[in-house]
């Protein structure tokens, strides 16, 4: 097994605090007032002393924090000093409901939860509430009233875990992931070559922080190379514009519905992002159409990447070669991967679909408390089974098919969502889709397309099923059309389609 202990977050954010010590680390900017500057060397102090301060209420190696508060600096913070006692965090969305909040911090068996707010009725018994002020100034301001930090050696356990993230539950009750340091540190490793990151890149961060995306691939990786992270409150598209061209930034990580924004905005070709070298889409398929949009109107070719809670990122198109549209690229650094029978885990041959399956330093630990989920999510020789559907082209490109509970199999025959998506997307009057399949007693399974339509239009199932006719095979038509005013979304705007099949599959249709 590898040796982690000199490629370990924490090991070298100590190295970055003192090597960039007077360069900017973080720049925070709110929605309103001013932006707060951390460099490396003050960001060294305030994660120490909120360390010594999560001391004080019983934080130690192998306890679990949570955390539930908007994206601001406090938060950061946390997350760090968590980590540097060798404790875990859980990061949790701030729009989470109170029973659903009940069920995490049950389950993780937290021992803190820190929150911007007092929940509007008791969260549970065994956790002590702590509610801090979440405005920057005055959260830095408290902890500056600590002088005395005396904190244990720095952690060198690689397969301990630095984060706890629940999975989104779509078939079932939401599960644990436990993430160890040697997940993160393998995936800022390879991402460091990968994608070229200096310390002298400037980061803009526009993702949320309670997910591995945000988190870790993004905010982790600009510290990882001792480069600078500008983060901003909430993403909004002219802002983030107007931010990459005046501050000189030269990273942007984001997802699509960010980038259907970004060109949505009124003259793009205003802003100069000449100084940009990377924009990455991922956490959703980027449209075809988006693709060419924002390379057309930006000048930036965008690189889309593959990755998921479990396994952190494993797939990237190239920096340098060709960003391939439809396509997630190749594996990265130590990262194996195989197409296979979903059925009987045998490799499929290149161009064959089948489910994507991985090995290597990337994976998680496991399910939190589950571990017999945890044994079946691996195939019976090791192999970690995404439920994603995937295609190797003969080249070595991966490209992503949608996930195996999607497939939707109507008269026997495969239909894969993402391509009658895509020719969805075509439609002028279309704004966003999804397929689905439902219960049919003559198909098996009924194409389904919800459509959400432009206001103005007129269009009718019969107008979407002609356009279809046009590109797709007879089998794959949608056979029900189903309008509605929106599509429910994660907080990556990610459609949950879950949420679409019992919403409108709860019957069998004829």
């Amino acid at each position: 097994m590898q040796d982690w202990s000199s490629k370990l977050f924490l090991t070298k954010l100590q190295d970055n605090f003192t090597r960039y010590a007077n360069k900017t680390a973080v720049s925070y900017i709110p929605l309103n007032g001013e932006p707060t500057d951390l460099s490396y060397a003050e960001l060294k102090v305030s994660v120490e002393k909120t360390a010594v301060f999560l001391q004080q209420h019983g934080v130690e190696a192998g306890t679990c924090v949570a955390i539930q508060m908007p994206k601001c600096l406090p938060f950061l913070l946390l997350n760090l000093a968590i980590m540097r006692l060798g404790a875990f965090v859980l990061p949790l969305n701030p729009t989470y409901p109170d029973p659903e909040l009940q069920f995490f911090l049950t389950n993780s068996e937290a021992i803190l939860f820190f929150a911007d707010k007092q929940p509007s009725q008791p969260i549970t018994d065994v956790i002590k509430t702590i509610v801090t002020e979440t405005n920057c100034d005055r959260f830095l301001n408290s902890i500056t009233q600590i002088n005395s930090i005396n904190l244990p050696s720095l952690p060198n356990a690689p397969e301990q875990p630095a984060l706890m993230i629940y999975t989104s539950g779509t078939t079932g009750q939401p599960k644990g992931a436990e993430i160890p340091h040697r997940n993160i540190a393998a995936n800022l490793d390879g991402l460091h070559s990968a994608w070229g990151w200096q310390s002298e890149d400037i980061l803009l961060h526009v993702l949320p922080i309670f997910h591995y995306h945000g988190l870790v691939v993004a905010l982790y990786g600009a510290l990882y190379a001792g480069a600078t992270a500008v983060l901003t409150e909430k993403f909004e598209a002219e802002q983030t514009l107007k931010l990459l061209e005046s501050k000189k930034c030269t990273v942007l990580m984001a997802v699509p519905s960010i980038h259907k924004r970004l060109v949505d905005v009124k003259n793009p070709e205003r802003f100069d992002l000449s100084h940009v070298r990377l924009i990455t889409s991922g956490s959703d398929r980027l449209p075809d159409d988006l693709f060419l949009r924002f390379q057309s109107l930006f000048g930036h070719t965008l690189l889309e990447r593959y990755g998921m809670t479990e396994t952190g990122l494993t797939l990237s198109n190239p920096l340098n070669g060709e960003r391939r549209i439809g396509s997630v690229g190749f594996p990265l650094p130590q990262v194996k991967i195989r197409i296979a029978d979903p059925a009987t885990d045998k490799i499929l041959p290149d161009e064959s679909v089948g489910e994507l399956q991985i090995k290597g330093p990337h994976l998680f630990t496991g399910y939190w408390k589950l571990p017999n989920q945890t044994q079946d999510a691996y195939s019976e020789d090791g192999w970690f089974k995404t439920g994603d559907l995937a295609m190797r082209e003969a080249d070595g490109y991966i490209s992503l098919k949608g996930r195996l509970k999607d497939l939707v199999i109507s008269g026997g025959l495969n239909v894969y969502p993402p391509e009658v998506e895509l020719v969805l997307a075509e439609h002028p009057d279309i704004i966003a889709s999804a397929v689905i399949g439902c219960p049919n007693e003559e198909w098996g399974e009924q194409v389904t397309a919800v459509i959400v339509p432009k206001p103005s239009s007129e269009l009718t199932e019969a107008d979407i099923i002609a356009h279809c006719r046009n590109h797709l095979a007879p089998y794959k038509l949608p056979r029900k059309i189903i309008f509605s005013n929106s599509l429910p979304a994660n907080a990556l705007g990610k459609v949950q389609k879950a949420k679409l099949r019992e919403q409108f599959c709860n019957h069998e249709t004829s």
